[in-house]
C-alpha cells in the first residue's frame, strides 16, 4: 500500500511538473513579432485654423434629444452652415448629400470607385449640466492650451480632423487612389435612424465600402493588467443592445391590507433573480485576439497568464462574475436594472408596476435568446417581458486584410510607441449600421487620451489638449493620403 502510495505522489509531481513546464514553454514562446513602424513626415498643418475651427464647431449647440421640442434645428443648420464657410474646398470638390434628418454624406470622386473608403463621425452631442462644468460647455473657449466643450472628444474633435485633412489635402491637389465618402450624422446620441438612411443609400447604389472608420477605441495606458505600453485599441466589434421593460398588473388597493407579495415585490424578487444567474461566459474572438496581441507584451508573470487561457480562462471568468465592470463586460453579456415606477403614493397599491432592463449582448446571445433566458430565470408566468428596443451583436470585422494592415501601419507611423491591438467595444456606434454592407468596420478615435481625460467623455468639463487634436489631423493626412 505504502508503495502504491508513493509511486501515485511522485505520479502527481511528475504531472505538475509537465503541467508548469507547458505553461512557461508556451509563455517563452509569446512574445510579439518584430515589427518596425514605417516613418511618416509630419505634414505642415495650419494650426490657427484647426484650433478656431473646432471652437467654433463647440459653440453650435448640436444637442440631440427624443423629444422633438427639445432639439435647437437652428444650432444643427448653422454647424452646418459652418462646414460649408470653413472647408471650401470640401464643398467644391465632394459632392454633398442631406440624408434623413440630419445626415450629411460627401462624396470625394477618387481615381476609382472599386474600392470605396467611409470616414464617420456625428456632430450631436449630448447634454451638459452647467452646475457641474468649470467651465462653459459651448463657449469652445481655449485655456491652458485646450478647448473646452461637450463634443471636443464625442465627436466633433474627430469630425473636425477628418474635414481638416480633407482640405488641406484637396487645396494641395491631392487626387484619392479610391472614392471617400465622409459621413456624418446629428442622431447617432440618441440612436437615431439617419445613419441607417445614410447605408441604405449607399447600399441602393451598389457601395460596398473597402474600409469604415469611425469612433471606438483611442490610445490608452495599461489596457490589461501586467501591459505597460500605450495601447491604439481598434474596436472590431460591438455588443448588442435591448432594452426590455418587466412589468406586472394589479387591483390596486390601500396599503394598509397589502397581500402575502405586492407585485413591487415580485419584480424585485425577479430582479434579484436576475443578478444573482448571470449570462454564461464566452471567449469571443475580438476578446481572444486582444489578449493575444496584448498579452505578448505583458510583464513575464502576467505573460504566464495571456499566453495560457485554456488553463485560466475559468478564473478570469469567476474574476469577472465577481468583480464586474469592464472584465466581466467582456466575457458575458449583462443585465443592468436601470429603471423603477410603481405607485405615487406611500399608502396606494399600485395597479401597475415595471422594472427597466438593458442588456449588451455578446457573442452567440440574440434578442430572442436572452428573453427566453430571462423568462426562465424569474419564473413568473404573469411578469410580461416587453422589448423596447435592441439590437444583436454586430459581426466580427476582418482582420486578414489590406485595410486593417494600412489601418495598423498608420497608427504606428503617427504614434510608434504604441501596441496596436483589436479588441470588443462595450457600447454601440452609428458603425454597426454599415455591417449591413462590408465586413471592414473598424473603431478607432486617433487621439491619446488619459484615463481622466475619457472620464470626461458623456461626463462634465469635456475638453480636448490642442497637441491631442493636431495629432489627430496629422492621423487623417496619413491615412486619406493611402486609401
Amino acid at each position: 500500500m505504502a508503495q502504491w502510495g508513493a509511486i501515485a505522489g511522485w505520479s502527481f509531481v511528475g504531472i505538475f511538473l509537465i503541467w508548469l513546464a507547458v505553461l512557461l514553454i508556451r509563455a517563452w514562446r509569446f512574445r510579439p513579432a518584430d515589427e518596425s513602424p514605417i516613418h511618416l513626415e509630419k505634414p505642415h498643418l495650419d494650426e490657427k485654423k484647426i484650433i478656431a475651427d473646432l471652437a467654433d464647431m463647440i459653440r453650435c449647440r448640436t444637442l440631440s434629444s427624443r423629444d422633438e421640442s427639445e432639439v435647437e434645428t437652428g444650432e444643427f443648420q448653422r454647424f452646418r452652415e459652418l462646414l460649408a464657410e470653413r472647408f471650401p474646398g470640401v464643398s467644391a470638390a465632394c459632392v454633398l448629400e442631406h440624408i434623413g434628418k440630419n445626415g450629411l454624406l460627401y462624396r470625394w470622386p477618387g481615381k476609382n470607385d472599386n474600392q470605396p473608403a467611409v470616414l464617420m463621425a456625428h456632430y450631436d452631442v449630448v447634454p451638459a449640466e452647467a452646475a457641474s462644468w468649470t467651465r462653459p460647455a459651448f463657449t469652445g473657449l481655449i485655456e491652458d492650451n485646450q478647448i473646452w466643450g461637450r463634443g471636443t472628444l464625442d465627436t466633433k474633435g474627430t469630425l473636425c480632423g477628418i474635414m481638416e485633412a480633407a482640405e488641406q489635402l484637396i487645396q494641395q491637389g491631392f487626387l484619392p487612389e479610391q472614392d471617400i465618402y465622409l459621413s456624418f450624422s446629428g442622431e447617432e446620441e440618441i440612436d437615431g435612424d439617419t445613419c441607417a438612411e445614410i447605408v441604405a443609400t449607399l447600399e441602393s447604389r451598389g457601395v460596398k465600402p473597402a474600409f469604415v472608420l469611425d469612433e471606438g477605441g483611442a490610445v490608452v495606458e495599461k489596457p490589461l493588467p501586467g501591459v505597460l505600453k500605450p495601447c491604439a485599441m481598434v474596436g472590431i466589434a460591438e455588443k448588442g443592445s435591448v432594452s426590455l421593460e418587466l412589468s406586472l398588473q394589479s387591483p390596486g388597493g390601500h396599503a394598509s391590507t397589502p397581500p402575502p407579495h405586492t407585485i413591487v415585490g415580485r419584480l424585485a424578487r425577479a430582479a434579484v433573480r436576475i443578478e444573482n444567474h448571470p449570462f454564461r461566459a464566452q471567449l469571443t474572438r475580438p476578446v481572444r485576439d486582444m489578449f493575444a496581441t496584448l498579452g505578448k507584451h505583458a510583464s513575464p508573470a502576467f505573460r504566464i497568464l495571456y499566453a495560457n487561457l485554456w488553463c485560466f480562462w475559468p478564473l478570469l471568468s469567476l474574476a469577472g462574475r465577481k468583480t464586474g465592470g469592464e472584465l466581466n463586460a467582456m466575457q458575458r453579456t449583462t443585465c443592468a436594472m436601470t429603471r423603477m415606477s410603481g405607485s405615487k403614493a406611500y399608502n396606494v397599491l399600485p395597479s401597475q408596476a415595471s422594472i427597466g432592463a438593458n442588456l449588451r449582448l455578446l457573442g452567440a446571445d440574440t434578442l430572442n435568446s436572452v428573453q427566453a433566458r430571462l423568462t426562465q430565470i424569474i419564473d413568473d408566468e404573469q411578469i410580461q417581458i416587453r422589448l423596447v428596443s435592441g439590437m444583436n451583436p454586430s459581426i466580427v470585422s476582418d482582420t486578414r486584410c489590406d485595410a486593417w494592415n494600412n489601418l495598423k501601419q498608420i497608427i504606428s507611423g503617427v504614434w510608434p510607441e504604441a501596441v496596436v491591438s483589436p479588441y470588443l467595444m462595450l457600447g454601440c456606434s452609428d458603425s454597426r449600421h454599415y455591417c449591413r454592407i462590408t465586413d471592414r468596420v473598424y473603431r478607432f478615435a486617433p487621439m491619446a487620451l488619459t484615463k481622466a481625460e475619457r472620464a470626461t467623455i458623456h461626463g462634465h468639463d469635456e475638453r480636448i489638449p490642442i497637441p491631442t487634436l493636431l495629432k489627430t489631423v496629422e492621423f487623417y493626412v496619413h491615412l486619406i493620403r493611402t486609401l
